[in-house]
């Protein structure tokens, strides 16, 4: 699997302290709307700014009846990008992906689109003021604190709170629709937020969440430091800064700060990030552990959903593809349209032999979410089918994670990482090659390591490539994916007992980590055991 983020933890109130009376009572780092009838609402008062953005008063209802077609028509967009990518090619494709990503950044902004919310809406959670009741967010409503936030700023424009709380939705909302066009209202809302109470944290830890989800990982730690230097337990700002520490490869330091995190803010939230640490640093049984006592405390769907589904992929990871069928299971039975746990459960299946609930599953991930990671998996699982059409097929797949990373950079994303791993295998090598060493000059991490590792594998560079693929399996975290390509590499430099230690690693970890890849480390192990 891709390399797990924590960024969309649930999370609670950014702190305990009193506060204003105008300011409703939401959780800053929570979803919320699609910012259209927000902004909107803030041209009503006399200290509405022109950044409102052109937008126009909607009411909910068509809010609401807007957003299933919204996705489905961003969706249709970039499918129909990725077709005309795959018959164009390069040259069609930059033109398309970048019509694509005015489109919808500018459709966002003109028609709001809320979107579908994970967990539907909740007409009940709105009060009488129009402010969001505690909790509404947390639980994944994301229509009712789209809703709720814009009726509540359209009566309380200098709200800074909930422009924060909106901020930080909008971050949600392109982390769970795969639409990054929602990052600049993001970066709108937080600003906003800012010039009516400078200096307020849960908008610089809202700021922080937004730079981590562009994997602007330097800009995340500085304004996480700024939020905690006005407030040292926000949950948010404390959580950004152990996950921007992971995404810069600085682990000791990200333990330090999970430690303090988790003295100062235990909880879900924290104790996720602790465990991702642990496995990182190769201790899975603590890992293991710490999520599974956070699942035993989860108190909400969304805890519940997202504890679940990190068990299920550190299962997964260890190949212990029942257990991680189990835990992707309790993950949907608390929320049926998570996308991790939808995932997750089709890898899984994969993994275990039932290619067809793969595919299937895949399938409908993709139809409303297509992002790089299930993309690449589903293309891969059309390939290793070799049905007629699967081919094509899989093309098809492989155009659109252009297409996204296109709309991805329009939205100010940093996308080198994703389009590395996808092209080193599936497009232009020599675009991986660039796009690993520019995200290695940004950042050491396991991940960029092994990016770099395996783009210069592919473009024939292996002695060069050997140090970054040892690098990158350096701090005992168990990934087949790392082990494959170390031993590849190694066999291509004329090592082979090393190669073959790591490709059967690789396969004794985790058999089934890629349809290609483990079909690839099968093969070449074979052919080295014959050399021996």
């Amino acid at each position: 699997m891709p390399p797990r983020t924590t960024d969309s933890a649930p999370e609670r109130r950014d702190d305990d302290r009193p506060r204003p009376d105008h300011e409703p009572a939401v959780e800053p780092e929570a979803d919320a709307a699609s910012g259209r009838d927000g902004e909107a609402g803030e041209a009503q008062a006399d200290e509405a700014r022109a950044h409102a953005e052109g937008a126009r008063p909607d009411s909910d209802s068509d809010s609401a009846s807007s957003a299933s077609k919204d996705v489905d028509q961003r969706v249709a967009a970039m499918r129909r990008t990725a077709d005309g990518a795959r018959r164009w090619r390069a040259a069609q494709l930059a033109g398309c992906a970048a019509l694509l990503a005015v489109a919808l950044t500018g459709g966002a902004i003109a028609f709001g689109g809320a979107g579908n919310g994970r967990a539907g809406g909740d007409a009940a959670a709105v009060s009488a003021a129009g402010a969001l009741s505690p909790g509404v967010l947390a639980r994944g409503d994301l229509d009712a604190g789209i809703a709720s936030l814009q009726k509540h700023l359209r009566a309380q424009p200098r709200d800074f709170g909930s422009w924060a709380t909106l901020g930080v939705a909008y971050v949600e909302q392109a982390r769970t629709k795969g639409d990054p066009s929602r990052y600049p209202q993001a970066e709108r809302a937080l600003k906003r937020s800012l010039e009516l109470e400078p200096g307020n944290d849960p908008a610089l830890a809202g700021q922080g969440a937004l730079a981590a989800a562009r994997h602007d990982f330097p800009g995340a730690l500085k304004y996480a430091d700024r939020a905690l230097k006005q407030n040292p337990y926000n949950e948010r700002a404390l959580c950004t800064r152990i996950d921007a520490l992971v995404e810069l490869g600085r682990y000791d330091d990200a333990a330090k700060a999970a430690d303090t995190a988790d003295d100062r803010r235990p909880g879900v939230p924290v104790f996720t990030r602790y465990a991702y640490v642990r496995e990182l640093r190769g201790d899975v049984r603590t890992a293991r552990d710490v999520l599974e006592r956070a699942l035993d405390a989860a108190d909400s769907p969304a805890d519940i959903t997202y504890v679940a589904t990190a068990l299920g992929q550190l299962a997964w990871n260890q190949g212990d593809y029942k257990a991680a069928l189990g835990h992707y299971a309790r993950a949907l039975a608390a929320d049926d349209s998570y996308l991790p746990a939808l995932e997750g459960r089709a890898r899984a299946a994969a993994a275990d032999g039932d290619r067809a609930a793969a595919v299937k599953g895949l399938e409908q991930v993709v139809a409303r979410f297509p992002l790089p990671g299930p993309l690449v998996a589903l293309g891969e699982l059309y390939e290793d089918r070799g049905a007629d059409g699967d081919r094509a097929k899989a093309g098809d797949q492989y155009a659109l994670v252009d297409a996204w990373t296109a709309l991805a950079r329009a939205g100010g994303v940093n996308a080198d990482l994703d389009s590395a791993m996808a092209a080193a295998d599936h497009g232009d090598k020599k675009e991986a090659l660039r796009s690993a060493r520019a995200e290695w000059d940004r950042r050491h991490s396991v991940h960029t390591a092994d990016a770099l590792a395996w783009a210069l594998h592919v473009n024939g560079r292996d002695e060069e490539a050997l140090p970054y693929a040892r690098r990158a399996t350096a701090t005992g975290y168990r990934n087949a994916a790392f082990l494959f390509h170390r031993g590849i590499i190694e066999r291509a430099t004329g090592d082979e007992r090393e190669a073959r230690d790591h490709l059967k690693a690789a396969l004794d970890l985790n058999p089934g980590f890629s349809p290609l890849g483990a079909r690839e480390a099968r093969t070449a192990l074979k052919d080295l055991e014959k050399n021996r």
